[in-house]
């Protein structure tokens, strides 16, 4: 048998790829009965689906990508993104998930935003729809950044035209996303997460030992990237620099896209188990990212902020042969996808229950739902491809932003509806609010460039709700009765359903 070519087998692996994302989305397409399965997977999803899903879907394109380039351009310095993730991913685990996937089945929320007018009683319905249009808004920068990800891998790899990859990748993701709904999303992703850390140890392990003795140390010196964590003058200018950088941990508390994850695990009594997987897969994932973009440095030179966010497609097409190269950049395509199909599920999500149903037709059926749901699927994913054909950002600066987006608009609003018993719905609303004016007000102005915009909106955020609180606590019976509730089933591990059945 004649020896297939190089681009061949790369082109053949791509596509098996591809086609096993398809075949995932069939195969749950059945499986996806009514409008809960379709959006949370009926809140039946096992530990280690749970876990590798919500990582494979928080890190994207940036973790093979955006990461590796950074620390590429200035070195170590970087890492205190690393490390900030690394907090925010053990806090979201820990403090986040029991309590948010108790009190969402309780009030029984499928999105973030139903959960929010539900938990805090709120007979406006603005907090709700308030929301549902940030969330939109966010998530239209983030999915564009993964798209944006998706044409520079084929446009490197195989020479496509920029647009056609852009629509490729879209398509794809689309098809599975559009069949399988929740089910689909997370099965892909729990494959994509797979192949992601099989990609991000085997790189670094084989760059290392193609460079000879001193020669990381001499290329970094050479182009003046810093191989400490801390710079040589650690002054107020320097200390901020860090903590803006590791602040990227905030963003967790408020990612719709990463707390769906706990709203449809089984049970809250594996959410030990999923926390260590996910612990576990993010520490080694992160430390690979940064030795990646390390070690590229002997090998390229005269590479930008654009073209440095391509390092480790350059290392995987210079050290491995075509086919094992083709399944290692697969990787890009894995993490591209996991995070893009979440976003679009997510915004579909809010689509067809906070705008569809709560405010066009509260009496909608299951097919109904589910048909808008589908449509709602395709219309992001239009408008975000859109974006990414037409928007002239690189992949770290749109995910910056939408990161902080979420984190400051939505995070103290997560903290204190899970922690705080009298906080109250216009407190919540005001808090969402005075944080995002703030995050976009911080950005516009550039201050950015001082402190990362999250830090201003989130603690604007909080600072608000408290000071609201004092004025209006909460004075709602009911309201206080389900915070309790919540607060008793998870000192007892024990969920919702339980106590319901124990009552009966």
């Amino acid at each position: 048998m004649a020896e297939i070519p190089g681009l061949t087998q790369m082109y053949a692996t791509f596509a098996l790829y591809l086609l096993l994302m398809i075949a995932v989305g069939l195969y749950f397409y059945r499986r996806a009965k009514n409008i809960e399965d379709y959006l949370l997977g009926g809140r039946g999803m096992g530990s280690w689906v749970t876990a590798l899903s919500a990582q494979a879907s928080d890190m994207s394109g940036w973790l093979l990508m955006a990461l590796p380039g950074a620390v590429f351009m200035a070195g170590l310095g970087e890492c205190w993104i690393a490390a900030g993730l690394a907090l925010g991913t053990f806090l979201n685990w820990l403090l986040v998930a029991p309590r948010l996937r108790l009190y969402t089945a309780s009030t029984h929320s499928l999105t973030l935003s139903t959960f929010f007018e539900r938990r805090f009683r709120d007979p406006t319905r603005l907090l709700r729809l308030l929301t549902a249009l940030l969330t939109l808004f966010f998530f239209t920068f983030y999915a564009a950044s993964g798209l944006l990800g998706a044409g520079n891998l084929f446009r490197e790899l195989f020479g496509i035209n920029f647009t056609a990859a852009v629509l490729i990748g879209t398509a794809v993701m689309v098809f599975y996303t559009l069949l399988g709904g929740f089910l689909a999303v997370c099965w892909t992703d729990l494959f994509q997460g797979i192949l992601m850390f099989a990609a991000i140890v085997i790189l670094p392990l084989v760059a290392y030992w193609q460079l000879p003795p001193g020669a990381l140390t001499e290329a970094c010196a050479a182009r003046g990237v810093a191989l400490r964590l801390l710079p040589e003058r650690l002054g107020w200018p320097e200390l901020l620099a860090i903590l803006s950088t590791a602040a990227w941990g905030l963003g967790y508390f408020g990612q719709p896209h990463i707390l769906v994850r706990f709203m449809g695990i089984k049970s809250i009594r594996l959410l030990p188990r999923s926390m260590t997987i996910a612990m576990i897969w993010v520490l080694i994932s992160l430390t690979g990212a940064v030795l990646i973009g390390l070690l590229a440095v002997p090998f390229y030179d005269g590479l930008d902020e654009y073209t440095s966010e391509n390092v480790f497609i350059y290392l995987v097409k210079d050290l491995f042969n075509p086919a094992l190269g083709g399944v290692l950049l697969a990787a890009i395509l894995a993490a591209i996808m996991s995070t893009i199909d979440s976003q679009l599920l997510v915004s579909s999500s809010t689509l067809t229950e906070d705008f569809y149903v709560a405010l066009i037709n509260p009496r909608a059926g299951e097919k109904s739902q589910m048909l808008v749901s589908r449509g709602c699927v395709l219309l992001i994913a239009l408008i975000a491809c859109s974006m990414a054909l037409t928007m002239n950002k690189n992949i770290f600066d749109l995910v910056n932003f939408a990161w902080g987006g979420f984190g400051a608009a939505f995070g103290p609003a997560v903290l204190t509806g899970l922690y705080s018993r009298r906080t109250t719905w216009q407190a919540v609303l005001a808090g969402i609010v005075v944080g995002t004016v703030v995050l976009i007000g911080w950005y516009l102005l550039g201050w950015n460039r001082y402190m990362y915009e999250i830090v201003p909106g989130f603690l604007a955020n909080f600072l608000t709700i408290l000071l609201v609180n004092r004025r209006v606590p909460q004075t709602d019976a009911r309201v206080l009765a389900e915070f309790d509730q919540m607060r008793m089933l998870v000192k007892n591990r024990q969920d919702f359903q339980e106590e319901i059945s124990d009552e009966s």
